[in-house]
């Protein structure tokens, strides 16, 4: 959802982004144990991966950064060169399903909204079981349920993207049209912020770190909170599966070793998130990510503690899932008639990597009917 093309060098390990889409330096990505030697490892003859990160620096997508940082990436055999989403650019979905990179780091969701088009995406492991977002409104907006968006102006990172369409499903549960209120782009990060700053919108869609931006700067506060699976079960009435591993079915019927190789590598890292503390895994990632001109890192760190939460510990479809994201699909006009549960999604990835990693999964996972 954040919108700026930036290449990451994945063998040397090296990221520079500030928060969501701000600017950039050149802060190199701290590598775990794992990772020692990695830089010099010789690469050449591993498969490469062109993936592509919907906003690389955000909280809720810190594991495809993570994966890299503890060198998981090379322990598996891979060579991911990693990208992130520019604003005002192609989104990560998109620059995937026209071929311009091989996965994406993305939204359950939109393999929904693809197949619906005609077009098989797929996705190949589960990392969240919840969008991580809330809703940030100005006190003064009074806002604490969906229906309180009436007459409201709502910032979300991109018209058409996955905060769009969940800011269309909360509205509608709360008895709203889409004319009932008003939906504008405003990016993440300091963009969201000068959203609600300037007036310009009343609440906006946004993840950590810029919500804890928000919230110390006194501009905004927590409204609708669907940062965790229990907050999106509240909101929602069921479990929101969120950030995933999205490729093209040919893509990865033809790649089906490399696949698996990103998908351990995947699997691997939401273990070690479970098993971590979040200053242990705040201090792998890249510095401007977690410190920057918006938020301090013990900031960071709090809001990670707080939301960590999101993030499943085996990367397996929940149980429940598919069958939100198919509900919100419909409720907001998406045309699901000739999409099947059981085609937007598989867990044979996921599953011969805990096998490989000999991890016990803990998710409940989805069956053939979501």
């Amino acid at each position: 959802m954040m919108k700026r093309t930036m290449f990451v060098a994945a063998a040397a390990g090296a990221v520079a982004l500030s928060l969501a889409g701000c600017g950039s330096s050149s802060t190199p990505a701290s590598n775990g144990s794992s990772a020692s030697g990695g830089a010099s490892a010789d690469t050449s003859s591993m498969p490469t991966v062109k993936m592509m990160v919907g906003g690389i620096d955000k909280q809720i997508y810190l594991p495809y950064q993570l994966a890299e940082s503890l060198g998981y990436y090379q322990k598996y055999g891979v060579k991911v060169e990693l990208s992130t989403e520019s604003q005002g650019g192609v989104g990560a979905e998109d620059a995937m399903a026209s071929g311009q990179v091989d996965m994406a780091g993305a939204w359950y969701v939109h393999t929904v909204d693809f197949q619906s088009k005609g077009k098989n995406v797929i996705n190949l492991v589960q990392l969240s079981g919840a969008p991580g977002e809330r809703i940030m409104c100005n006190p003064k907006a009074n806002v604490k349920t969906g229906a309180d968006l009436k007459g409201k102006t709502v910032g979300v990172t991109d018209l058409g993207s996955g905060t769009d369409e969940l800011t269309q499903f909360i509205a509608a549960k709360g008895g709203l049209s889409k004319s009932d209120y008003h939906t504008i782009a405003v990016g993440a990060g300091s963009t969201a912020i000068a959203a609600i700053q300037r007036g310009s919108a009343d609440c906006v869609m946004t993840t950590q770190p810029t919500v804890g931006a928000l919230e110390s700067k006194n501009l905004a506060v927590p409204s609708i909170d669907l940062a965790t699976s229990d907050g999106a079960k509240a909101a929602l009435g069921g479990t929101l599966p969120s950030a995933g591993l999205l490729a093209q079915s040919d893509w990865v019927k033809s790649h089906e070793d490399a696949a698996q190789k990103v998908v351990n590598a995947l699997v691997d890292t939401m273990h070690w998130i479970s098993t971590h503390s979040a200053k242990d895994i705040a201090d792998k990632l890249p510095q401007s990510f977690v410190q920057n001109s918006t938020i301090s890192k013990d900031q960071y760190v709090s809001a990670l503690d707080q939301d960590k939460g999101q993030f499943l510990p085996d990367g397996l479809m929940p149980a429940g899932g598919p069958k939100t994201i198919f509900a919100e699909e419909k409720t907001i006009g998406v045309d699901t008639s000739k999409v099947n549960i059981p085609d937007t999604f598989t867990q044979k990835y996921a599953q011969a990597a805990l096998k490989l990693e000999g991890y016990t999964p803990t998710t409940t996972p989805a069956g053939a009917d979501g």
